[in-house]
């Protein structure tokens, strides 16, 4: 499966869920997550979208540190079955 598949069926499955999955651009600062996920009751989190098997490179891990010690969610996403836990967990926590 492809990253575009997998970002496809993220995108599907927040709508389902009452969220949304904005493409997430931030010029000048390289290595930020593909996507912000913004569900009911202010839940949300970001998602780096990865080809199966795929990892994110060294400046993606920064910006995911950086992200997560700010007290924000980060999440890799390289399969589409993880989606639906990751979005309960988004929900929940």
């Amino acid at each position: 499966m492809r990253e575009k598949t997998i970002e496809k069926k993220l995108r599907e499955k927040t709508k389902a869920a009452g969220g949304i999955a904005l493409k997430f651009i931030s010029p000048g600062f390289d290595g930020i997550p593909d996507r912000i996920v913004l569900l009911p009751n202010a839940a949300c989190a970001f998602v780096e979208v990865k080809a199966p098997g795929k990892k994110p490179r060294a400046l993606q891990k920064k910006r995911h540190k950086l992200l997560r010690s700010l007290g924000f969610k980060v999440y890799v996403l390289d399969n589409a079955e993880q989606i639906g836990g990751m979005l309960d967990e988004i929900r929940t926590t």
